[in-house]
């Protein structure tokens, strides 16, 4: 049994207005008006001793207040994807206080914490943020914190972490010198950032005029539209992209890209593989450090046709330069350059299968030994998975996350049932598992994929 109540929290800060969103916000608003589900992230973690729930308010308002995207809530127009961004100097936000009697205290804060992520967001009147902490017998032991995706991305949740790890209640905190959201919403509209959003879009039309437009084929299986979500656990691969990152002398990110490629292409026949990538622009000038969302979408085209597995991972370390260059763009203009192709080739080019590496450990190759042929295959029969209920994963035909946990690496798939049977997304992730441990053991393996263009009966 257990009994909420509420804190409110003061805040202030320096900065204020309205302004357009910036174009990685709307890159979440768009999935996010067009579904009809807010888009959030975070979670429930145990509390350290000792932390008291004044702390975690002082916390909670110290943050609100210093970051911009934290105090800033929308303002529809009569355009419902053109919203403005209304930032304020100062407000109240609520932390509520769950006390806990006779249960489990992490299960009452998962339940919130799913509570959090289902529960749509009031996107004029709420802020984009919702923390409780979980008290027994008077003793904080949890933490639920969920942000909507307006204000956040991964990366940006690493910076809060790290700001409040520096935080000194004996002095004042350092100024903010990344750009934050209302400045990024000007920067937008200078001729720099128009010459890179233009590269980019000339970048996706090249692809959309060259890939074959199928990349599935008709629905395989009956029933309407659903989605199931496994997670994938793979000790084999975080060992086996150590020993290719190293020996091609590229990062796991590429490694990565190519087992993703050539098992995809071996299952489906379709070939060259085009997916979109979800891209952090943090390495733009002012962007490291931003507390606000700066992904976006750019597609990867790489043909992994008549190769070796070695052969594969440099193909995906030259391709992915482009993906990354060309990932900063007004989304809108995006949407007119798909429909004009669309249009002028006479059919939809497919571009429902995405792939985000989402690590946020150093994705270059690590010191001191490296694992062994027999290490490898030792690892695979630990490989193992599960089904999961994620109430925020995307709606697309095929959506790979790429984490990592306790050595291993952690694929998180999501598959529309009327094209991937469960069978089908097992097998897919092992394929890929596969390709890692294949080009690991014998950069010469042939990829196995022969045609330079197929497309699946």
């Amino acid at each position: 049994m257990y009994t909420v109540r509420q804190v409110v929290v003061p805040f202030s800060g320096e900065g204020a207005g309205m302004a357009d969103l910036t174009w990685g916000q709307v890159s979440f608003w768009q999935g996010m008006a067009d579904g009809g589900r807010s888009l959030t992230m975070g979670g429930a973690t145990p509390v350290p001793p000792g932390v008291t729930v004044q702390r975690i308010a002082d916390d909670l308002g110290y943050l609100v207040g210093r970051h911009q995207a934290l105090r800033t809530r929308l303002s529809m127009t009569d355009d419902p994807f053109r919203p403005k961004q209304v930032c304020s100097t100062d407000g109240e936000v609520v932390l509520e206080v769950v006390d806990v009697t006779d249960e489990d205290p992490a299960v009452v804060a998962d339940t919130l914490r799913i509570s959090y992520e289902e529960r749509k967001f009031d996107y004029e009147h709420e802020w984009p943020v919702r923390m409780a902490v979980i008290v027994t017998g008077g003793v904080v032991t949890h933490m639920v914190a969920v942000y909507l995706h307006l204000a956040i991305d991964a990366s940006a949740l690493e910076v809060l972490a790290a700001d409040l790890a520096a935080r000194d209640l004996a002095a004042a905190p350092d100024p903010i010198t990344a750009m934050q959201p209302l400045e990024q919403a000007a920067q937008q509209r200078t001729a720099a950032a128009r010459r890179a959003s233009d590269l980019s879009l000339r970048h996706l039309e090249r692809v959309l005029r060259t890939v074959s437009p199928t990349r599935f084929g008709p629905p395989k299986y009956g029933g309407d539209m659903a989605f199931r979500v496994l997670r994938y656990h793979s000790p084999a691969t975080e060992a086996a992209i150590q020993v290719v990152a190293t020996r091609e002398g590229t990062n796991t990110s590429s490694v990565l890209l190519a087992c993703f490629a050539v098992g995809l292409a071996r299952f489906t026949g379709s070939n060259p593989v085009l997916a979109m990538l979800l891209v952090s622009n943090r390495f733009r000038p002012g962007f490291a450090a931003t507390v606000s969302p700066v992904v976006q979408m750019s597609p990867y085209m790489i043909d992994v046709a008549d190769a070796t597995l070695s052969e594969a991972v440099n193909r995906a370390t030259a391709s992915v330069f482009n993906t990354y260059k060309t990932a900063y763009y007004d989304p809108f203009l995006q949407d007119e350059v798909m429909d004009r192709v669309n249009a002028e080739r006479g059919v939809d080019v497919d571009w429902s299968c995405f792939y985000n590496d989402r690590r946020m450990s150093d994705r270059g190759t690590r010191s001191g030994p490296l694992p062994t042929p027999e290490e490898i295959r030792a690892a695979l029969p630990r490989s193992r998975y599960e089904w999961e209920y994620e109430p925020d994963i995307p709606r697309r035909t095929l959506y790979v996350n790429v984490g990592e946990a306790e050595g291993a690496i952690e694929f998180v798939m999501s598959a529309d049932t009327r094209y991937f049977s469960e069978q089908d997304m097992v097998d897919v992730l092992r394929g890929m598992e596969m390709v890692a441990v294949e080009a690991a053991l014998d950069p010469s393996t042939p990829t196995g994929v022969t045609e330079s263009v197929a497309t699946p009966a």
